[in-house]
């Protein structure tokens, strides 16, 4: 059964910092590429950052880069992100992402989602 469980959400104060992760289960983690994402309220859900499946390489939208940091632990299944210089606008639900394309298949599975609030 595959499962991804993201922790490490909550209220933080703007300028503060976070720390999510993200527990995988039920599949060969280190096959998949890793990703957050978020959604706002009345927003569309958005790419934050992206980890390919070694590690080796990283991916993160101009309104990210600098703040925030993807990283991961083959080792444990885990994967992280980093959030620094929390900002208002960063309140959203975040979300784990799996990927995996082989052979025309398609691998995507998504965490529940972890609450990030930030507010003073």
């Amino acid at each position: 059964q595959v499962q991804l469980v993201e922790s490490g959400g909550g209220l933080v104060q703007p300028g503060g910092s976070l720390r999510l992760s993200c527990a995988a289960s039920g599949f060969t983690f280190s096959d998949f590429a890793m990703s957050w994402y978020r959604q706002a309220p009345g927003k569309e859900r958005e790419l934050v950052a992206r980890i390919t499946s070694a590690g080796g390489s990283t991916h993160y939208p101009d309104s990210i880069k600098g703040r925030f940091t993807i990283s991961r632990d083959n080792a444990k299944n885990t994967v992280y992100l980093q959030m620094n210089s929390l900002k208002p606008e960063d309140t959203a639900v975040y979300y784990c992402n799996a990927l995996r394309i082989i052979h025309g298949r398609v691998y995507d599975y998504w965490g529940q989602g972890d609450q990030v609030t930030v507010s003073s």
